[in-house]
């Protein structure tokens, strides 16, 4: 049987399919349907993909440092869970439906929310599974019959659970504060749904005069428009260009108002000339200063990106852009600008519609942070969440010590509508994401047979920038409602960029996809390339020709296979002779491997292996055996075979299964993906 189906080079466009459908035949991606009796348990939270995406090189490079341990410790006898599902991404999702119904000469209004939000679950239906086929595409061995999506009804329950405790415990209050406030979406936004665009814009230096006197001071801006609802001059208390100027005022000209110099520990003495206006309503950080200094506040600018009354008759209704025209104009026909520098800068944008963000002060709904920000700390000092590497642990601390309380609720129609009676908002996506590791599994239901089996979760594989939207919100939620850390491992993977070590981008035609990777070489092969580059916890500059590598190496275990096979062989190792060298290097790799997988060092575990393999065991090994027929040497060459084709399964699952099918071996039908790791 080996000869037939090794007479033909190796194909992964017609093999893995057939093997992956193999799999999910046999059951075994379900936990229930393992054999044997496993009594510990491993599972994994898969960080759920927006509906609207497809998969990107940072989610194929995470599912496959997620399926490495899942397959791991399924070979090694554990009860393996991986939790898909997907996540209802409020207003990426909106915004998809919103403009097809654009094409059609309509808006949400015209359809009314009830009518609109079908038009969402029909997309949805329609379109929003397509990144789980692709996931499946890459070799995911997820326990699909346990998908979830974060608008499901039992996950609904979870969501107004978790918001009815906080409401109950007095955490949950309106207010109004400043926040990211998208013009077009009509819309607060996290701080995840903006872009940073670099904009070459202009700091413009103006005069502010003192009263009294004929003196100035001199603050400097990149939005002159804003200075319309300035209400201090703030400086540094140890900035001594200005010891004589505090506690004095200044008249804020157009708006000839009297404004007092305060002096405030965080402004920048370095940016500017070290005085900076202070626009409470307008800016987060302004916002903090007006309230420890009982400033009062004014709206200039409202929620259509238009000029308010306050800001003057002459600016009502204007564009910010159009008011920023006539304040510029204006102070320098009053001799009012001192000098004016070109100034390149970082531009906030919604990062689904491209409309520059207007911070602006807001009635919102918001969670009081102080007591859930202290077991989100607590969870990590004590030790019992880690993060991989190490470092990211300082990014999540600084964000949780100093953190504002969390604006959870959003002026849209898709999402969870928050449960208070009159109130037409839904909460904010990072909300309902953040109960993902055990609303998935039947929380708030505390009897549901998989929360009590299967959580806490063990291990989170996820990127750098959902850190603290994501990660710290998952260990506070946890903490609060089921006194235990969701993990006790965070893996934070490379960033993927291009070549030049930009970021990719489908826009800029930077981006690689992963299904063009997968159709060319195979999933093996792209998953090769993606883990043999994730070295240390760098970034990873993405070169196609690892990919190419991939293949070549799943050729070479192809033929090396033929090669073994065709001799065949018993199982059992030798017990002495030459062949002892090439199975006490096995067995060196074998623990190199099996602890850099236990470490995290993927991209280390698959250079070990491949420099086994390739160069010991077939550039070697196989050449110095060529014309040796005992059977110490066939046992041999079945033994170093079959063992190294265990240890690549995690790695490339495709190729190392298809084998294992003509692997001499007790039980003909079993399958490699519930074969024994091998024992050190």
């Amino acid at each position: 049987m080996s000869e037939n189906i090794f007479s033909k080079p190796y194909d992964p466009k017609s093999v893995e399919p057939e093997i992956y459908k193999k799999w999910e035949d046999s059951g075994f991606f379900n936990p229930d349907k393992l054999p044997g009796k496993r009594e510990k348990t491993f599972t994994i939270a898969i960080p759920p993909p927006n509906v609207t995406g497809s998969l990107h090189m940072g989610h194929a490079l995470n599912a496959t440092i997620q399926d490495i341990l899942i397959r791991k410790k399924r070979m090694e006898g554990y009860k393996t869970l991986w939790i898909p599902g997907t996540d209802h991404a409020g207003i990426a999702t909106q915004n998809v439906v919103e403009k097809e119904l654009k094409k059609e000469g309509k808006t949400r209004h015209d359809l009314g929310r009830e009518k609109f939000l079908e038009r969402v679950w029909e997309w949805r239906e329609k379109y929003g599974n397509i990144i789980l086929g692709q996931l499946k595409k890459i070799g995911a061995s997820a326990d699909w019959s346990r998908t979830r999506f974060t608008m499901d009804p039992g996950y609904a329950k979870a969501v107004e659970a978790a918001f009815l405790h906080y409401q109950k415990k007095g955490w949950i209050y309106q207010g109004e504060r400043v926040i990211n406030w998208c013009a077009r979406c009509h819309t607060s936004l996290s701080d995840l749904e903006l872009e940073y665009k670099e904009e070459e814009g202009k700091l413009w230096y103006i005069k502010y005069p003192l009263e009294n006197s004929k003196e100035f001071i001199v603050v400097a801006t990149t939005r002159p428009e804003t200075m319309l609802g300035d209400m201090a001059v703030a400086v540094n208390p140890k900035d001594t260009r200005y010891k004589n100027f505090v506690g004095k005022t200044v008249f804020l000209p157009i708006q000839n108002r009297e404004i007092p110099i305060i002096e405030d520990r965080r402004i920048e003495m370095e940016f500017g000339t070290g005085a900076v206006k202070v626009t409470p309503n307008h800016d987060a950080a302004d916002e903090a200063i007006a309230i420890d200094h009982k400033l009062p506040f004014l709206q200039i600018i409202n929620e259509n990106a238009r000029m308010t009354d306050e800001a003057g008759k002459e600016f009502m209704g204007l564009k910010t852009k159009e008011t920023r025209e006539k304040v510029v104009a204006k102070l320098e026909k009053l001799g009012l600008i001192e000098k004016v520098e070109d100034y390149a800068h970082n531009v906030a944008a919604c990062s689904r519609c491209g409309t520059i963000i207007e911070p602006l002060r807001s009635k919102q709904w918001f969670l009081k942070m102080g007591e859930l920000a202290r077991l989100a700390v607590e969870g990590v000092k004590n030790g019992k969440v880690k993060f991989h590497p190490e470092r990211w642990e300082k990014i999540y601390l600084d964000w949780l010590l100093n953190i504002r309380d969390w604006c959870i609720s959003r002026q849209i129609w898709w999402g969870h509508k928050i449960p208070i009676d009159g109130v037409s908002d839904v909460l904010d996506t990072w909300f309902s994401s953040a109960l993902w590791p055990f609303a998935t599994l039947g929380w708030p239901d505390d009897s549901a047979k998989d929360l009590k089996e299967f959580y806490p979760t063990q291990v989170l594989s996820t990127a750098r920038d959902i850190i603290n939207l994501w990660v710290a919100r998952m260990v506070f939620s946890s903490e609060e409602f089921l006194s235990k850390p969701p993990f006790s491992d965070v893996i934070i993977h490379a960033t993927i960029l291009s070549k030049s070590g930009a970021r990719m981008s489908k826009s800029l035609g930077t981006g690689v996809d992963p299904m063009t990777l997968i159709e060319k070489y195979g999933a093996d092969a792209t998953r090769f390339g993606l883990i043999w580059q994730s070295m240390g916890g760098q970034d990873v500059h993405w070169a196609e020709e690892h990919v190419v590598a991939g293949k070549k190496f799943a050729n070479k275990i192809w033929n090396a296979s033929r090669f073994v096979l065709a001799r065949s062989g018993k199982h059992n190792p030798p017990a002495g002779g030459k062949n002892l060298e090439i199975i006490k290097k096995f067995g060196e790799t074998s623990k190199k491997v099996n602890s850099l997988i236990d470490q995290y060092d993927f991209g280390q575990a698959l250079h070990e292996l491949y420099e086994f393999f390739w160069h010991e065991f077939c550039d070697k090994y196989l050449e110095e055996i060529k014309k040796d027929e005992s059977d110490e040497t066939k046992a041999a060459l079945l033994y170093v075979l079959t063992n190294s084709l265990k240890l690549l399964h995690p790695f490339m699952p495709h190729i190392t299964e298809k084998i294992w099918e003509h692997i001499p071996k007790e039980d003909s039908e079993k399958l490699l993906i519930i074969e024994e790791w091998p024992k050190l």
